[in-house]
């Protein structure tokens, strides 16, 4: 270290340089309190001569030597021009990046003062900011790819960086949460033997990303964020729960199918009403159940992290995307000035099961289920005051006369041809009665599953021939007209709401008791309660044929939009529980009653920390929980993998799986981005210094 009023004549081949510090900048902010800054420069161009004098900088030696002291004294003046003062830290790093730079190692894009200056999140009177180049490289990663992959040892800011995106993610309002989390492979993701509760006993595996979030965050404000949901903490075990009842139905392109017996690539009907298959099928044990109910009545089971995409009335007029909540995060919060709070999504399309062919059209038996006489002890007979319904229904069953009797009432005769034997089964008779249909009566009729379960056509020909029947319009002033159906068959009323829940509408449903109720037209009293069904349909699909309905309905303004809000979320025991994972593009997956439910994280910021103590099936569990605007970040240490014997590292394996896939970035630091106590990086290349050498003898004593 000189500063001196003279400097020395460069010799041949020898070059000099001269640096003038701007008198606005005070000589010891680039020269360290106590000249500490220039024995760090001076220490590493040990040929070079550096000289001070005033504010004047001259530098004399190797001529490529020099120009990185040109360019280094560049870079400090760029940084602190900023505010930002240089430490020594800073210049031996600014050095490396010339150095890696000028060795090929660079891409010469990113500065030294590029990287020093980049902010990524100042809070509570400190920012933070990559140290490195690699670290800045990472951190750049992370905005422009959707999963990223930060590897390296211990002590290179992979996690700290990564939670400092994460916060200025969910402060700029680019996802609506934080999760974080981490295997705790140290007791075999097996906690029951600790003492103490479940957070007591997760708390030591977490303890890393807390003591982050504190830096970042006002403590005080923590627990509120996590209270609401905003931020989670969780162990990976505990984090992929979100899960349903082995029992809970799940709609197939075949029908309800339970979720336990689901396998990976088996169908499941997604949102779109269009089969989607299941990329993984994850058993989460006895877990904690809750019974999800919808104002209309339907209803299912799940746990308390499983996941509902769910918007309020603000949401809705301001416009902004649907969010994702868990179950356990909207209990006790359900009513928002008298209303229900969260609306659920609804099917976008009708379901499309696959075709099933069909012993009678489906509209003539919805007719004969509504006003039908199908005893099987007399000949078919249909009652209706409509004339165009009876020729509707001769016209829809080929060898069939309806014959006028008297009044409403109708005969479904054979049409006979010459040389016909009168033993021969009436047609209608013989279908009913290959369908099971024959001898019920009005309190026992059903659907057929080959009509619930076949093609949108199908089924609402179907469900118009009931509601031409015995349904119809029910206007109702300055509001949309809704459509009403009436049943004494509990089967048959269970079966027209699964009808229209499978083509995107809603139907609520109320008993009328038959004891000391009105009678009607007819002589004998009522002897079964009757069922009444309120059904609203989705836009342009037509509930009626028959022309005095349709045109009652039609000048009514339709039936309005279906909707569907949650109502209660109640305790209900424990079960064995399971996930699954869907490839649909908004997670959702259809369950009882027709919800529309998902466990894939949308709008989420989520770190998975300590990656390389994951399994294989960890990983792509971890990898395919992500949803849309969603980003993961995933960090690790290779070399540090605690997993028990003959478990692979799902960090190590999928870096050979995902490897070049578009949107997937790895990035590598080394000991040089180590940021803790400097022999930190030490200690690392000692260690691999002394694997290289155990891994060269292994391979000599195998004759490799």
């Amino acid at each position: 270290m000189t500063q001196t009023p003279t400097a020395r004549t460069p010799a041949q081949g020898q070059s000099r340089a001269h640096f003038t510090v701007p008198a606005n900048h005070p000589m010891v902010t680039v020269l360290g309190s106590g000249d500490a800054l220039l024995r760090v420069i001076e220490k590493a161009f040990p040929a070079a001569d550096i000289h001070v004098r005033g504010n004047e900088i001259s530098a004399v030696g190797d001529a490529h030597e020099v120009a990185l002291i040109q360019r280094l004294f560049d870079e400090m003046m760029l940084v602190l021009r900023t505010g930002q003062p240089m430490t020594e830290d800073a210049v031996e790093r600014s050095i490396a990046m010339l150095r890696a730079d000028e060795a090929g190692e660079g891409d010469g894009q990113e500065t030294p003062a590029e990287v020093l200056t980049q902010n990524i999140l100042s809070s509570r009177g400190r920012t933070i900011r990559p140290k490195t180049l690699n670290q800045k490289r990472y951190v750049d990663a992370i905005d422009k790819h959707t999963i990223v992959f930060g590897i390296g040892p211990a002590g290179t800011g992979k996690t700290y960086l990564a939670m400092a995106k994460a916060v200025q993610a969910l402060q700029s309002k680019q996802v609506n949460r934080i999760i974080l989390t981490r295997p705790a492979v140290e007791a075999g993701e097996r906690l029951g033997f600790l003492p103490g509760t479940l957070y007591e006993k997760i708390d030591p595996y977490l303890r890393p990303l807390y003591d982050a979030l504190h830096d970042m965050l006002d403590p005080d404000s923590i627990p509120r964020l996590m209270a609401a949901g905003t931020i989670e903490v969780a162990p990976l075990a505990y984090m992929r729960g979100r899960a349903q009842p082995t029992f809970t139905n799940v709609l197939t392109p075949d029908g309800w199918r339970p979720i336990g017996d689901l396998q990976v690539g088996d169908l499941v009907i997604g949102s779109d009403g269009e089969p989607t298959p299941v990329l993984g099928v994850y058993p989460q044990g006895e877990k904690d159940i809750y019974r999800v109910t919808a104002q209309d009545g339907s209803w299912t089971l799940c746990c308390g992290e499983h996941l509902w995409t769910v918007r309020t009335a603000s949401d809705k007029r301001r416009d902004k995307p649907w969010r994702v909540l868990e179950t356990k995060e909207m209990i006790g919060d359900l009513r928002a000035a008298h209303t229900r709070r969260y609306e659920l999504p609804m099917l976008t399309a009708p379901v499309e099961f696959p075709e099933r062919e069909v012993r009678m059209d489906p509209y003539a038996l919805g007719l004969l289920l509504g006003d039908g006489c199908l005893t099987g002890s007399t000949t078919p007979s249909f009652s209706t005051e409509d004339v165009e319904l009876a020729q509707a229904l001769e016209a829809a069953l080929p060898g069939v006369n309806v014959r006028h009797k008297s009044g409403p009432d109708y005969v479904l005769n054979r049409v006979k041809s010459p040389g016909d034997v009168v033993t021969l089964e009436n047609p209608v008779t013989r279908i009913l009665r290959e369908l099971d249909l024959v001898g019920t009566r009005s309190h026992s009729k059903f659907v057929p599953d080959d009509y619930r379960f076949n093609t949108a056509e199908v089924r609402l020909a179907v469900l118009q021939g009931l509601l031409d029947s015995d349904g119809g319009p029910v206007t109702q002033d300055d509001r949309t007209c809704r459509i009403q159906y009436s049943t004494a068959s509990v089967v048959l009323r269970d079966d027209v709401i699964a009808l229209v829940q499978s083509l995107g509408g809603v139907a609520y449903t109320r008993r009328r008791r038959a004891e000391g109720r009105e009678q009607g037209t007819a002589l004998a009293a009522h002897r079964h309660d009757s069922h009444v069904v309120d059904i609203r349909l989705p836009e342009g699909i037509e509930p009626f044929r028959l022309t005095r309905k349709r045109d009652k309905y039609q000048a009514a303004g339709g039936g309005g939009r279906p909707m569907r809000f949650i109502d209660s979320i109640e305790p209900a025991g424990r079960e064995e529980a399971v996930c699954i994972q869907v490839a649909a593009e908004d997670s959702l997956y259809v369950t009882q009653d027709y919800l529309l439910t998902h466990n894939t994280l949308n709008d989420a910021f989520i770190i998975l920390d300590e990656a390389q103590n994951t399994s294989a099936e960890q990983m792509k569990m971890f990898l395919t929980r992500l949803g849309f605007d969603s980003k993961i970040v995933i960090t690790g240490d290779v070399t540090q993998v605690d997993l028990p014997g003959g478990t692979k590292s799902g960090l190590r394996q999928v870096q050979h799986i995902l490897e070049g896939l578009d949107d997937v970035h790895f990035s590598r630091l080394t000991s040089s981005d180590v940021v803790r106590h400097k022999l930190v990086g030490r200690i690392v290349d000692a260690y691999e210094k002394y694997d290289d050498s155990q891994q060269r003898q292994q391979n000599k004593k195998h004759g490799k």
